[in-house]
C-alpha cells in the first residue's frame, strides 16, 4: 500500500500486517522455519506438511500462549 490516498498510521498497520502474514515461521513439529500461511487462520508446515490453526495473520496469537501456559501448569498439577 504504497499510495498517498490513505494516513500514514493506516498505511503502517496495513504494512506491518502483511509482513507477518508472509513471514515465515518454526514449526513447532520438526522445528524448521518452514511454516507458511495457506488461509485465513491456517498454516502449513512446507518440511513436514503439518497444518496447524493460528492466528489470522501470526501462527501464535498472544491469548493462544497464555491458554498454552495454563494448560501446561494444570496439566502438571493434577498428575
Amino acid at each position: 500500500m504504497r499510495t498517498v490516498k490513505y494516513g500514514a498510521t493506516i498505511r503502517k498497520l496495513v504494512e506491518k500486517t502483511t509482513a507477518t502474514a508472509k513471514a515465515k515461521y518454526e514449526c513447532p513439529k520438526c522445528h524448521k522455519r518452514k511454516v507458511v500461511r495457506k488461509g485465513m487462520a491456517i498454516w502449513r508446515c512446507k518440511s513436514c506438511n503439518a497444518v496447524f490453526a493460528g492466528g489470522a495473520y501470526s501462527l501464535t496469537t498472544e491469548v493462544g500462549e497464555v491458554a498454552a501456559r495454563l494448560i501446561n501448569e494444570y496439566s502438571k498439577t493434577y498428575r
